[in-house]
């Protein structure tokens, strides 16, 4: 037995639960259709799955690092030894695993990761972020301690993929984790509450309505409300198009400018990871049909998501005014370059345009060494994906739970564009 699925069936025993054999999927009855099979490699994320008890409670968390060459658990110092961060978004990669490739298999897991999740919030609808080896909750460390930010962000969306897997399997519990997501309401209204006053800044008027004005956290929110808008009782569409109103407050427009279509991230800041305001901006359109939005992602495409690819791509680029640009190229990260890519591969499968089939593509290979190292960073022997980028010739061979996750997502996001007919140029330019 691999440690993988040892350290799985460890995860599952320890939380009561039954372990079965991981397989690539169900197998179909007769009548049944064969599930397609899964693009990714989970050995080890699974590898990285572990069960404690919390509160009372046994629950399934996954480690946040892993170093190389043994790849054996490591916690962070000071944090701990897991975070909503990853389970939220391991939530993701094993909702799309069930309901699109058919591995039930995976569901005992995944009710013990989100029990971790129920454990985090706080009956008022703040979250905590980590937990310590004996697992007790991390309430002092700056990146734990009880708020509204990116770990809330990432536990509702982790909560929104649970209730998705389990809507139709246990309906009494999908609607506990419904309840639950309501908690974020209050202050996703204290927030939007300054809509619709603008904040002059050096860098144009900008939203006052966003959390805590970060443009790239409020993205995060946006996608968790149109999951659970899209497929649940409740309906967060107001706040969608708020949140969406507001990230559009926060983007670079100047033909004049290599980065013209920049989304920042903070201030006059653009950074590589967590950059989903494009994804989030096609969420919404999807809603809304404001062909704004969906300019503004093209805009974004066409101008500055290419040129940063050209590039090579970046860890940070800082505006002084819409043309003084300082850019830093290292590191890179798969939360940064799979971050773009969900958003440029959004964009090509609603538009169908071929120039943006292309540049999704470009990202992707940066996955499969069409990267500064020239090194693959996702072994899909393995499962692994590497931490980063640190040099044009340094990368870095750990593998976390973040660089991993992150990975699988944008391979499950490639699948379909990596299956789509061959169309016809539409800008035989570019």
């Amino acid at each position: 037995m691999g440690r993988a699925q040892a350290n799985w069936r460890r995860a599952l025993a320890g939380a009561g639960m039954v372990a079965v054999t991981f397989i690539a999927a169900d197998r179909p009855s007769t009548d049944q259709v064969k599930p397609p099979r899964s693009p990714v490699n989970l050995n080890h994320i699974l590898a990285l799955v572990e069960s404690l008890q919390m509160g009372g409670r046994q629950v399934s968390y996954v480690n946040i690092y892993a170093e190389h060459p043994a790849y054996e658990p490591v916690a962070a110092a000071g944090e701990g030894i897991s975070a909503v961060d990853d389970v939220g978004r391991l939530l993701e990669v094993l909702e799309t695993e069930i309901l699109v490739y058919g591995h039930s298999d995976l569901l005992p897991l995944t009710r013990g990761l989100t029990q971790f999740l129920l454990e985090m919030q706080r009956e008022d609808g703040l979250w905590y972020n980590f937990i310590r080896a004996d697992g007790s909750i991390n309430t002092t460390h700056r990146n734990s301690a009880a708020g509204f930010g990116w770990w809330a962000a990432r536990g509702l969306r982790g909560l929104a993929a649970a209730y998705c897997i389990f809507r139709d399997r246990d309906p009494e519990f999908a609607g506990a984790l419904q309840t639950r997501f309501q908690r974020a309401d209050r202050h996703l209204q204290a927030s939007l509450a300054g809509y619709p006053a603008l904040i002059p800044t050096a860098h144009g008027q900008r939203a006052s309505w966003l959390p805590q004005d970060a443009p790239d956290m409020s993205a995060e929110f946006l996608l968790a409300l149109a999951k659970m808008t899209r497929h649940s009782e409740l309906d967060y569409r107001e706040q969608i198009g708020l949140l969406a109103e507001g990230l559009m407050t926060y983007q670079l427009r100047d033909p004049e400018s290599p980065a013209d279509g920049m989304f920042y991230s903070w201030n006059n800041r653009w950074h590589n990871w967590g950059n989903l305001q494009a994804l989030a901006l096609l969420e919404a359109f999807s809603f809304s049909q404001d062909s704004t939005l969906l300019q503004a992602v093209e805009r974004w495409a066409d101008g500055f998501l290419r040129w940063e690819a050209d590039q090579g791509y970046l860890w940070e680029v800082t505006a002084a005014s819409v043309t003084q640009l300082a850019t830093v190229p290292f590191p890179q990260i798969a939360y940064g370059i799979g971050s773009s890519f969900k958003g440029i591969h959004r964009l090509a499968s609603l538009t169908g345009q071929t120039r943006y089939n292309r540049l999704a593509q470009r990202l992707l290979g940066w996955f499969s060494g069409d990267n500064r190292a020239g090194q693959s960073m996702y072994d899909a022997a393995t499962g692994r994906c590497y931490d980063g980028i640190n040099g044009p010739d340094e990368v870095n061979l750990n593998s976390g739970a973040e660089s991993t996750i992150e990975a699988l997502q944008a391979l499950q996001f490639a699948h379909p564009i990596q299956n789509e007919p061959e169309r016809q140029p539409d800008d035989p330019g570019r």
